[in-house]
């Protein structure tokens, strides 16, 4: 498509929030760069955060980092798995920063007197944030949070109406994601919360120009023709997102119903057919897989999954790695607290996440003692790695009182510690240590023997680190410090190396890992979970 105009998708939802949006744009982006185009991405998010880095995982999900160090809305995850995309900083726009640019400007004088209103120069800069999500690619998603009908989300829908105008029919289209609810006591489904949705998209100006129906069971002709005709749209533009045992079967279910080739169609776009081959071998390995491990993770976010989108699909792909089925069992590391380690008695693996915060710190703490002492598989990430610090400290090292200073300010053995450059930080937002960052592994390492390299870039997002003047007791009580940053003065990664497998990492490797290119910390996990379990079959 040299020297031909960017072509534009704009992605909307109705009737609920989590229909699947992100992951529906993800997977066409699959199918069209599969055609052989250039694709980019922007999710645009209503909230006035400017960006979810302060928000509670329980409240919005996981915070996905990238490699700039932007601290982004997890779908940016989803863009990431399923295509070839590097994520940034230019990826994810919310309404805070959008309003905080344009009352920026009008402090400057930028808009030379004018009155500032949300027409135009809200939507403008919308408009621009979009443009340059768009540069150099052949094809941008624009997917729009929530649903319409928010009062947040006005200004990105009439800003994307605005553009589409501006394109040209040929140029860009619109795609709406809406529920059509299955009633089991009545043993039909509901095609009116879809009306009701178009409905009001179209007040506001945006007709869809294909509907992509999330349901439960496959969609009648009759009840496509039946959508078709009250929400002004062609059969042929109607199309099932229907309940899926694995979120990578998308691309081949879209594509079975010509999706991919009715969007190329609409946009005018001439391109091979696509090369799905990869994305066959990944659905026939997650449908039917010869073995089944179970790994336990435990953490203080558990009570929505969506807290871990990315380390709960990295250990999935692990699985795909290893021929297996992932079963995840999430626990409250508070409930361990209050209950003990029965709940670890019969899992394979012990992974231990990330978080912030002193709750939940001490479950974590006794998890990690078990992993240990019972020569459990263990895998701690972040937090996770700091605990398993302070875990060895205490009943390896003799210091009993081995603490981070995040759990206790007074500390006197701060085996974890604040980064220098974070003393005296009173603003929370995106001021850790954010994004990739490179790392030297010791020679001798397991690490080093799974990456199969000897410097590796990983993905950061934390405050504290391994407090330097403890290293020496910790390597001389059996610990090997794995992986140290280029300067040898912050520890990324370590390791136990009398035990089966026992890894903690600062950084977040789930970040970088996709169903076609593993993790392979995350492949090499789950081999060692299936060791431990005697590669059991599926259930």
């Amino acid at each position: 498509m040299a020297n031909k105009p960017t072509k534009f998708i704009f992605v909307t939802g109705g009737v609920i929030s989590s229909l699947g949006k992100g992951i529906a744009a993800a997977a066409m982006g699959t199918l069209l760069e599969a055609r052989g185009l250039k694709l980019s991405f922007i999710k645009l998010d209503p909230y006035i955060n400017v960006d979810p880095g302060t928000m509670n995982p329980l409240q919005h999900g996981e915070v996905f980092v990238t490699d700039d160090g932007a601290e982004t809305d997890m779908d940016l995850g989803h863009y990431e798995r399923f295509t070839s995309v590097h994520m940034g900083r230019v990826n994810n726009c919310t309404s805070g920063r959008i309003y905080h640019s344009v009352i920026s400007k009008e402090r400057r004088g930028d808009y030379l007197g004018a009155t500032v209103q949300v027409i135009p120069h809200v939507t403008d800069e919308i408009k621009d944030a979009i443009r340059a999500a768009a540069k150099g690619a052949d094809l941008v998603f624009i997917e729009v949070g929530g649903t319409v009908g928010d009062i947040e989300s006005l200004p990105f829908l009439e800003a994307i109406r605005q553009l589409r105008v501006e394109l040209g029919r040929n140029d860009a289209l619109n795609i709406h994601v809406t529920l059509v609810p299955y009633i089991a006591t009545a043993g039909e489904v509901k095609t009116k919360p879809t009306q009701h949705s178009v409905a009001a998209l179209r007040q506001i100006g945006i007709q869809p120009d294909i509907l992509l129906c999330r349901t439960a069971v496959p969609l009648s002709e009759d009840i496509k023709r039946k959508i078709a005709l009250f929400c002004n749209v062609t059969k042929d533009c109607v199309f099932t997102s229907k309940d899926v045992p694995s979120i990578y079967l998308m691309p081949l279910e879209f594509h079975e119903q010509g999706l991919d080739a009715k969007l190329t169609e609409l946009l005018n776009i001439w391109s091979r057919e696509p090369d799905l081959h990869a994305w066959q071998q990944i659905a026939r390995a997650a449908l039917s897989p010869s073995y089944h491990t179970r790994i336990a993770v435990v953490g203080k976010y558990v009570g929505l999954t969506d807290s871990y989108k990315s380390l709960n699909e990295a250990l999935r792909h692990g699985g795909l790695a290893n021929d297996s089925a992932v079963e995840l069992l999430y626990i409250d590391s508070e409930d361990l607290e209050k209950q003990g380690t029965k709940a670890l008695e019969d899992v394979d693996g012990i992974l231990v996440p990330g978080g912030f915060g002193v709750r939940g710190t001490e479950g974590k703490v006794i998890a990690i003692q078990y992993a240990r002492e019972q020569q459990v598989p263990f895998f701690g990430i972040c937090l996770g790695m700091q605990m398993a610090i302070v875990e060895f400290a205490r009943h390896c090292c003799g210091l009993s009182h081995a603490c981070s200073t995040e759990c206790d300010a007074h500390s006197v053995e701060p085996v974890i510690d604040l980064m220098p450059d974070q003393h005296g930080v009173s603003e929370k937002g995106a001021s850790m240590r954010l994004g990739a960052y490179p790392c030297r592994l010791s020679e001798a390492s397991k690490v080093k023997e799974i990456y199969g390299r000897a410097e590796i870039s990983e993905r950061h997002r934390h405050r504290f680190e391994v407090n330097n003047a403890f290293r020496s007791q910790l390597e001389a009580a059996g610990m090997l410090l794995s992986g140290l940053s280029p300067n040898g003065e912050l520890v990324e990664l370590i390791e136990l190396p009398e035990h089966p497998w026992f890894i903690g990492c600062q950084f977040h490797p789930e970040y970088k890992s996709r169903p076609v290119s593993p993790h392979p910390l995350f492949a090499s996990f789950v081999a060692a979970a299936l060791r431990q379990g005697g590669h059991r079959k599926p259930q």
